[in-house]
């Protein structure tokens, strides 16, 4: 992202600094980071410093994993933009082409309850057991037998160079990704227009559009890291398509449905799309995944 900033034609000088956020302490690595479910359900621990380093004025812009932003930002700080993103889709890992092909009872590896509700409301026979680590990690524990396959973001594989090693990739009508998979945001301090204007010369308005639909429905729904919600826009012309799933972790009980409008209205596709899911009973399924996941 450095490198695209200062070949933006924006007369920047870019420097990268590091931070270790709280949730790189055992959290789920780079594009895949959905907490296992022991995690704390504060999705901000994995942006927590970032922010706070740029309210002190010691970055001028952040970037981040849109799947992690939480959606109330903090007072003084905004998206400034959203570059291309990356495929939003999740990826099987494993010894097999498709989820259909699984034998019974296989054995699958996931960190998220979103993926853990779709995979059992697709084939409730399934052994879905918890993985954890980052990509790398969770790969090493795949070689070493622990699982049949493993399911990850597939967004994470390409950032690591790893694509290949995905055997199957998974449409969202077969399984629903993240808020904000595969997308990067581009936080700054409000009013420090120079860093704005560099920003967006690197932005891409589709994805801002996206990443407004599929934020808007995890606002609606007042969900966390610790609800299994998924949420994907596409657009095509001046048209965007979203679509939204709400289960219960173990599958038994979800609703999915999807949204057609204009672009230009993301947001409000998000509200209207996620008031047609508590229509047909999607506050009482987020209640009792709460409640089961509070103990």
């Amino acid at each position: 992202m450095a490198r695209a900033l200062g070949q933006s034609g924006e007369e920047v000088t870019t420097e990268v600094v590091a931070i270790r956020t709280s949730g790189d302490h055992g959290g789920s690595g780079v594009g895949d980071a959905e907490q296992p479910p022991d995690a704390p359900r504060d999705k901000s621990r994995f942006v927590k410093e970032i922010e706070d380093a740029l309210l002190r004025g010691e970055i001028e812009l952040a970037v981040h994993s849109a799947k992690d932003v939480p959606a109330t930002l903090p007072e003084g700080l905004a998206i400034v933009a959203v570059p291309p993103p990356e495929d939003p889709r999740d990826a099987v890992v494993g010894a097999s082409d498709s989820l259909q092909d699984l034998p019974d009872g296989a054995r699958v590896g996931t960190s998220s309850l979103r993926r853990r509700s779709q995979l059992l409301a697709i084939r409730p026979d399934l052994d879905v057991a918890d993985l954890r680590g980052n990509v790398d990690t969770r790969l090493r524990k795949l070689a070493a037998g622990n699982y049949d396959v493993i399911v990850v973001a597939l967004a994470g594989l390409v950032r690591l160079g790893r694509a290949g090693e995905a055997s199957a990739v998974l449409e969202p009508r077969e399984m629903v990704p993240a808020p904000g998979q595969g997308i990067l945001a581009l936080e700054a301090r409000l009013g420090d227009d120079g860093v704005a204007t560099a920003a967006a010369s690197v932005g891409d308005r589709s994805a801002v559009a996206r990443l407004e639909a599929e934020r808007a429905v995890v606002t609606a729904l007042d969900a966390s890291c610790r609800t299994p919600v998924g949420a994907f826009a596409e657009v095509e012309g001046g048209n965007l398509h979203l679509q939204a799933y709400v289960g219960q972790p173990d599958g038994s009980a979800w609703i999915r449905d999807e949204i057609l409008g204009e672009a230009t209205d993301a947001a409000s596709l998000g509200r209207a799309l996620s008031e047609r899911l508590l229509a047909a009973g999607a506050g009482e399924i987020l209640r009792r995944a709460k409640a089961l996941a509070t103990g």
